[in-house]
């Protein structure tokens, strides 16, 4: 049972998972009013007190990312100037995390500068989903939780009764997650070898592993416009795979991904709900897992000061059992 205590909040990004995760959770959405001015200045009041309470604010940085943020900056200001106990912000989708270290003179490390800023606004405590690569993570100095979501695909594997796979990462980058992942469903993996020439178009030159005859599950953390997993798919056909899966957590799908999927070999493409994703993007090929129970339970978890490895331990005994 949740404490009175307790204030879960919702910003515009993506209200209908808060709205899940307060269903579950059995709690009302505190009231928040956020409106923008004609010149695109945000105003937010929180519409009652939260003087000495929990506060948990869910607004991934989805797009539009920079609006999105600033919306939660304004939040958490907002609430730190009305005396709560602890503010945690939920963000499902962490971006600007592509940006996460310098790859050429006078770039910036954007991953690092908003997490200054999220702290500077006064959050106290972090939970995110799948981070692009995981030292993110250690660009905060206040507690923070990066779940992960393969339990939640590979239990939709087990459940599709998917035989004979092989996990497969788009990427040489990728090759870990691939390999937990892998783990996980006690499957082989594979790597698809591509070079990018620019940011947002990829070339697949070659696949390492074996993946004929197989059904191919290519895993990623995100999918923004679709290019990546569109190629690796037409390769991994090219080289012999039965039909691919693609799962990512974060489904971004700046035009033209839906194009390319609508017209891509991809049997199927599985995310989660971490981004919004308007009805005018669904289409036959897209399945949409929500995350909101895992989130809920984190959420009470970290309110209630108990640990969230045990949650885990359970999926996972489940799940191997499932597998069997």
């Amino acid at each position: 049972m949740i404490a009175k205590h307790f204030k879960l909040i919702s910003g515009t990004a993506n209200r209908k998972l808060a709205e899940e995760v307060a269903k579950i959770l059995k709690v009302p959405l505190t009231p928040v009013e956020i409106k923008r001015f004609q010149d695109g200045e945000i105003y937010c009041r929180v519409l009652e007190s939260v003087r000495g309470c929990d506060v948990f604010i869910i607004q991934p940085t989805s797009p539009d990312a920079s609006l999105h943020l600033m919306e939660l900056l304004i939040m958490v200001d907002a609430l730190k100037r009305s005396s709560p106990d602890k503010i945690t912000a939920v963000i499902p989708y962490y971006g600007y995390c592509r940006q996460d270290k310098k790859t050429k003179p006078r770039e910036p490390i954007t991953a690092k500068l908003v997490a200054n800023m999220i702290e500077t606004a006064g959050v106290d405590r972090i939970i995110m989903f799948d981070l692009h690569v995981a030292q993110v993570q250690g660009f905060f100095d206040i507690p923070s939780d990066n779940l992960e979501v393969v339990p939640l695909f590979a239990d939709y594997i087990a459940d599709q009764k998917l035989k004979n796979i092989v996990v497969v990462s788009p990427d040489a980058g990728g090759a870990a997650r691939a390999r937990y992942f892998g783990k996980v469903l006690d499957a082989p993996i594979a790597i698809v070898d591509k070079r990018r020439p620019q940011p947002n178009v990829a070339e697949v030159q070659n696949v390492i592993g074996d993946v004929k005859g197989k059904t191919a599950i290519l895993v990623d953390d995100l999918v923004d416009t679709a290019g990546t997993i569109v190629e690796a798919a037409k390769i991994l056909i090219k080289f012999g795979a039965k039909e691919v899966y693609a799962f990512a957590t974060h489904g971004i799908f700046s035009s033209p991904a839906i194009e390319r999927i609508k017209e891509s070999q991809l049997k199927e493409v599985v995310v989660t709900n971490t981004v919004e994703i308007p009805k005018e993007k669904m289409i036959s090929k897209l399945k949409i897992i929500s995350i909101a129970p895992l989130l809920a339970e984190n959420v009470k978890r970290t309110h209630e000061g108990l640990p969230m490895g045990v949650v885990y331990e359970q999926m996972y005994k489940k799940l191997e059992k499932k597998l069997k």
